[in-house]
């Protein structure tokens, strides 16, 4: 299992980051092959604030799967409406995955 993270630093204007994010978060779920989603408001971090505002996850079962939702019609309309409003404070990184449910205690 693969993800997609996009990683949103403290955006300038919080009213329209938010905007923005509520206008582009259906584009982004319309990317075919999407397992999960995961979206994260950062509270900060064990020293304080965080560079982060918000995380999104979005959880596939391959990097090829990822990668054609990223290049799919979906993935390129989503794409564009998330440069349009947070291009200069976003980040994209690709992650393996790995899961394992067994209790630790």
């Amino acid at each position: 299992m693969v993800k997609l993270v996009l990683l949103f630093k403290h955006p300038r204007d919080e009213n329209a980051f938010e905007e923005g994010y509520v206008r582009t978060l259906p584009l982004l779920e319309k990317m075919p092959g999407i397992l999960r989603r995961q979206a994260n408001t950062v509270l900060g971090g064990p020293f304080g604030a965080s560079p982060y505002y918000r995380i999104l996850e979005f959880y596939f079962d391959s990097y090829e799967k990822m990668d054609a939702a990223m290049t799919s019609p979906q993935g390129a309309a989503a794409g564009r409406a998330l440069m349009e409003y947070a291009g200069n404070i976003v980040e994209l990184v690709f992650a393996d995955v790995f899961e394992d449910n067994t209790p630790l205690n």
